[in-house]
């Protein structure tokens, strides 16, 4: 069964309702869930600057975790992370806004690849994230009656 844009977007909806790391302590933005793609931004403040004075690398690798999950959850099927990695490629500085864009590479069975891409305000990419995804038992909305 095809994914479609709108059961994509409501599963979105309702994970953000619910997600308050992302959206209450990390105050991310959720710009956009569709069929195996998803996008999230996030403003660097001052509360995640390391002693470098530069964005702490795990809060960048939470951006791209959550959407990863968010990407690897848009098909209604409960998924969660199996593996992942990152490359950080350039520090993010206080005030940079964040957005992270990932993409389904490829699903088959109940495993999915998706790549994540972390940019900045100036479109410079600060990091790449892959994650795999195992689907579970479960739904995230209630499947609509065929």
């Amino acid at each position: 069964m095809t994914t479609t844009p709108d059961l994509a977007r409501r599963v979105g909806e309702a994970m953000f309702a619910v997600d308050a790391a992302s959206k209450d302590f990390l105050q991310m933005e959720l710009l956009a869930c569709e069929p195996g793609r998803a996008r999230l931004r996030m403003t660097v403040r001052e509360p995640m600057l390391n002693g470098h004075k530069i964005c702490h690398g795990g809060l960048i690798f939470t951006l791209a975790d959550s959407t990863f999950a968010f990407a690897c959850n848009s098909h209604n099927k409960v998924a969660v992370a199996a593996g992942c990695s990152i490359e950080f490629l350039k520090p993010a500085h206080l005030g940079d806004v964040l957005t992270c864009e990932g993409v389904e590479q490829v699903l088959q069975g109940r495993h999915g690849i998706y790549d994540m891409k972390v940019t900045n305000q100036k479109g410079e990419v600060i990091a790449m994230f892959r994650g795999k995804s195992a689907q579970i038992q479960g739904h995230i909305v209630e499947p609509e009656a065929s």
